[in-house]
């Protein structure tokens, strides 16, 4: 079951790679993005793009663990006795 779960969170992240690289090619007109009063310098959408998915890949990766962690006390002492 674990094989088939890295497998597919493979594939999904393959198929990320494979869209970015795709718009990235047909996106080469530079943008800059702006958040209230500061404006950062020209670059591609598709690096735009790229950075974005990196940053989710990597937060999200990050996240993980501190929902684990977060849940462990809310489990009572009964829902334990059963995992024993």
């Amino acid at each position: 079951m674990k094989t088939l779960a890295n497998l597919l969170s493979s594939l999904i992240v393959a198929g990320w790679i494979g869209a970015i690289a795709l718009l990235s090619i047909q996106n080469i007109k530079p943008v800059s993005l702006r958040f209230l009063y500061w404006e950062s310098i020209e670059i591609p959408v598709g690096l735009v793009l790229a950075f974005s998915v990196g940053f989710g890949l990597i937060g999200g990766a990050m996240l993980l663990p501190l929902w684990k962690l977060l849940e462990q006390p809310r489990r009572t002492r009964a829902s334990n006795k059963y995992l024993d």
